[in-house]
């Protein structure tokens, strides 16, 4: 399996809501590393690296709108070559 590594921005209503947790769990779950941040403009950055079915299997969770408590109206997804690779997935 090919490793892949992502940047995600989530638009929304994603903060205030427990996102980054609920992403952190998602992310646990399959196998994911990286992380989820909140950003000044009131969306949430996601790094997403591991297995290339996994990080495509978050991504789909994200756009489907992620925890029931978010409204996710926009993700944008850009690949990213992360140096050295996150070896968990944290909140901050």
């Amino acid at each position: 399996m090919a490793n892949t590594c992502y940047k995600i921005w989530v638009h929304g209503i994603v903060q205030g809501v427990g996102f980054r947790y609920y992403t952190q769990a998602q992310a646990n779950q399959l196998g994911v590393t990286g992380y989820a941040h909140n950003l000044r403009d009131g969306s949430v950055e996601v790094l997403a690296a591991g297995d290339e079915q996994k990080v495509d299997a978050l991504i789909a969770w994200l756009k489907a709108g992620g925890p029931t408590s978010a409204r996710v109206d926009k993700v944008l997804v850009e690949p990213h070559q992360a140096a050295p690779i996150p070896t968990r997935f944290t909140t901050g």
